[in-house]
């Protein structure tokens, strides 16, 4: 294959949205031997591509993702700036979601796969090394979807039928294997009361379905002006964000809380589970630095559960259910590659509830004409 070029979205460096640089002749990758080259149809935006370009991950930063995340820190430590703990490489090309058609493959994948439409597992799980479970995400440790197009490992390019556009496609990946994977990992029941946090946001609202999906009863906060968007997907109570939790919810109520938000509210969470009573967690957009009152954990026999690392069945699991339409895409807003620092501010302020989507600009119009945007 002859080399050619791309517009790819760059990641410079970490800091603010100016790290951010669009490049219309980018060198157009070239798929290793076990891997797919896809055309990439639209990718999705999501909390760690921002994350990410900041360096919230490092440990030198201890305050909530929105205080840094138009202008970045002066406190970031590279050296653990990245989901793996380790420096990232620039330029770097994110976009953990993206969903696209196989053009070409590497020598050890078959040619029958050229023309799948996929989707990419966005945490792509390793074998378990000396320090215990491993993954690298898509479009972090390395090159994503925010490109015309990507490289991705044969098996972590899972083809899909649905009659659903790439903008839609692409804004499950990253959010909805996140959710899957928390209430998997929490071992959610059809009888469990559920609450979660950050209810209008891609993760939360997905939860909401997925949990929904699973027979919960649902309590989610969010923020007041979202409320009819997050009981539309399937809560039965929404409670506003700003309020005391502990004057909504009746302590020892809630079978599992779904949290990612983190922040001063945390300690509330912990006193409105029921006793054995299970906490997941896979964020903390309002703090990452909490307080605990180590009686409450044993005391209650509480269970508390991070979740990062997605065994292979979470995905495939993923993909099943939008094939048989039992989950559906939120997406509020469409933006062509070049509008990535706009995209950001409106994710940033959270002005839209569900998914915001990028598709590449040669793309973008076509995709305002099926009414793709709004």
């Amino acid at each position: 294959m002859t080399t050619q070029t791309m517009q790819a979205i760059l990641l410079t460096g970490h800091g603010g949205l100016e790290k951010l640089t669009i490049d219309a002749g980018y060198r157009r990758p070239e798929p290793a031997a076990d891997q797919v080259l896809i055309e990439v149809g639209a990718a999705g935006i999501n909390n760690t591509d921002i994350n990410t370009r900041i360096g919230w991950y490092s440990k030198s930063v201890s305050s909530e993702t929105g205080s840094g995340a138009a202008g970045g820190f002066d406190d970031v430590e590279a050296a653990d700036a990245s989901w793996s703990g380790a420096a990232l490489e620039f330029p770097r090309i994110q976009g953990a979601d993206v969903c696209g058609t196989i053009i070409g493959v590497g020598k050890n994948v078959s040619r029958q796969r050229i023309g799948e439409r996929v989707i990419v597992r966005s945490m792509q799980p390793d074998e378990p090394g000396p320090q215990g479970l491993s993954c690298k995400t898509f479009g972090s440790e390395f090159d994503g979807g925010f490109a015309e197009f990507a490289v991705a490992r044969s098996d972590m390019a899972l083809a899909i039928k649905s009659d659903m556009s790439d903008a839609e496609l692409a804004s499950f990946p990253c959010a909805y294997s996140t959710a899957e994977n928390m209430l998997e990992r929490i071992g959610l029941r059809s009888e469990d009361r559920i609450l979660v946090t950050g209810a209008s946001g891609g993760v939360g609202s997905a939860a909401v379905q997925l949990a929904r999906r699973r027979g919960c009863t649902i309590t989610a906060i969010a923020s007041r002006s979202k409320h009819a968007f997050v009981r539309d997907l399937g809560a039965e109570r929404v409670i506003d964000r700003n309020c005391v939790l502990l004057d909504e919810v009746d302590p020892m109520s809630i079978d599992v809380v779904v949290d990612l938000v983190a922040g001063k509210q945390w300690p509330q969470l912990l006193q409105i589970l029921k006793r054995g009573g299970r906490y997941v967690t896979a964020g903390a957009i309002a703090g990452p630095i909490c307080e605990i009152d180590i009686r409450t954990l044993y005391l209650s026999d509480l269970t508390l559960a991070g979740s990062t690392y997605q065994p292979p069945q979470v995905f495939e699991n993923l993909v099943r259910y939008i094939e048989d339409s039992e989950i559906q895409p939120v997406v509020s807003k469409l933006y062509p590659f070049s509008a990535i620092a706009e995209a950001q501010t409106d994710f940033i302020e959270k002005r839209y509830p569900g998914k915001l989507v990028l598709v590449p600009d040669v793309k973008f119009a076509a995709a305002a004409a099926i009414g793709e945007t709004t």
